[in-house]
Formats: structure tokens, sequence, C-alpha cells
């Protein structure tokens, strides 16, 4: 997203603010995608290998949680995505 001085912020501390913004969205982004990558894995490893989906499954609850922590998703919807996934990892193995 590129800083359109004219369209935008007015004042020093609203521009200031938005180049924060613009510098916080990308590691958000960053942060999301990690997150749906790891996800991505594991419900794949969930199809084709059990074992490698449990490997997998640490990955992904570290990428919860960080992304839970740093505000891009909130903790109840972490702990849900967390609990899904180990439930589908437990309805596999059976």
């Amino acid at each position: 997203m590129p800083y359109y001085p004219g369209h935008m912020a007015i004042t020093k501390n609203a521009k200031k603010a938005h180049r924060a913004s613009l510098k916080k969205h990308v590691f958000n982004v960053r942060r999301k995608r990690a997150l749906t990558d790891t996800v991505k894995v594991v419900k794949k490893a969930i199809g084709t290998d059990v074992k490698e989906a449990e490997k997998s499954l640490a990955a992904a609850y570290k990428a919860i949680d960080k992304a839970a922590k740093g505000g891009v998703i909130k903790k109840n919807a972490a702990s849900r995505k967390k609990s899904r996934l180990a439930k589908a990892i437990g309805r596999a193995k059976a």
C-alpha cells in the first residue's frame, strides 16, 4: 500500500502513524500467511499420512499461538483452530 500525502493523513503524527501501520501490516500479513500455510500442511497430511500430520501439528500450534499473540487472530479463534486440528488427527487415527 503506497503512501498518498494529499489523500490521507494531514498532521505529522497521523503521517507517522500511517507509516507505522504499513510496517505492521507487512508483519501481520507474514504471520497470517505462516499460519495458513502450516495449517494447510497439517490438513493435507491428515488425508495421507497421520504420523506426518502429528509431526507438523507442533509447527501449526506455534504459528497459531504467534498469530494470536500478535493480534492477527483472536485468542478464542486460535484455541478453536488448535482444537479442530487435534480432533481431525484423532478422527484420522481411529
